[in-house]
């Protein structure tokens, strides 16, 4: 796909909101509609918006597409704009698949930034801050339950709702009742798929927030997601294609323990947990799963 194939898809996906909120594209000199209002700063590919709410650019560069906005501003300068989403726009392998859950992306973040009634929400009940991959190859920070979440939307878009409606329910990430209510089947139907693509995106995800995730992140991905194989041979010949070592050995373990009698009486108690309670305290003890594998 080339450059203006891919920003004019993603250019008409969001027109329609934009222009609902009163933004219009800016075209540089010599350019008119219908064409594609692009500028070039060296080797970045430039879209410019600007409307009585502020300023909105999407700026790709170096396989990445960055959605910036401004309030309203007199005296308009680069420095005014902040990053309001970045994501993947790998011109080599992008699918029709990845520009929509753009679209989707810097829709809601939009939507977030600008709409009246964004303006007027319960701001105390705020989406988190996934972390950054350089944070965690880094050391500074481990991927978190919330960024396993985030990071799955670009295979599963139609869950970022349900992950806002769990926030918004509970106050907090309650992680277990998303996973098990709106993870877990899409994962186990795009192993059993067998898509080749579909399975090297997936674990590449699995992989990477594994070997760089907390505790409880580890639990989830072993235990909550891929414990969802339920040693199923088929299943796990395929996982098994594309899972690290490091993650492969405690998957088979657990898939292993959980086929057990023993296994399936906690299963039982996965599925028949007991009623939510608000935390008072954040604790830092591991779960029955971490303990019994190690991780």
């Amino acid at each position: 796909m080339q450059i203006n194939e891919a920003l004019s898809l993603i250019f008409n996906g969001l027109l329609e909101y934009l222009s609902s909120e009163g933004f219009s594209a800016v075209y540089p000199e010599g350019v008119e509609s219908p064409e594609l209002p692009v500028t070039k700063e060296g080797n970045k590919t430039i879209i410019s918006f600007s409307g009585n709410k502020g300023n909105v650019k999407l700026v790709h560069e170096d396989k990445k597409l960055s959605l910036l906005t401004t309030e309203v501003t007199e005296d308009l300068e680069d420095s005014d704009f902040k990053s309001a989403s970045v994501s993947l726009l790998n011109l080599e392998t992008v699918e029709d698949s990845d520009i929509k859950y753009i679209i989707d992306e810097f829709s809601e973040t939009l939507r977030e930034t600008y709409s009246e009634k964004a303006a007027s929400k319960n701001t105390n009940k705020k989406i988190p801050t996934p972390v950054s991959k350089s944070a965690a190859k880094s050391g500074v920070a481990s991927y978190d339950p919330n960024t396993l979440a985030t990071r799955l939307f670009a295979l599963y878009p139609e869950t970022k709702e349900y992950h806002r409606m769990n926030i918004e329910k509970y106050g907090e990430f309650l992680c277990e009742e998303f996973f098990q209510n709106y993870i877990v089947s899409n994962v186990i139907n795009t192993i059993r798929s067998k898509d080749t693509q579909k399975n090297k995106k997936l674990f590449n995800i699995l992989n990477d927030i594994y070997d760089n995730g907390t505790n409880e992140t580890q639990s989830l991905i072993v235990v909550t997601i891929l414990g969802a194989m339920n040693n199923d041979a088929d299943l796990l010949e395929t996982a098994k294609k594309y899972m690290d070592k490091t993650l492969a050995e405690p998957v088979v373990a657990t898939n292993q323990i959980l086929a057990s009698s023993s296994g399936k009486s906690l299963v039982k108690k996965l599925e028949n947990p007991p009623l939510y309670k608000p935390k008072k305290k954040k604790s830092k003890q591991k779960g029955m799963f971490s303990q019994m594998l190690g991780i």
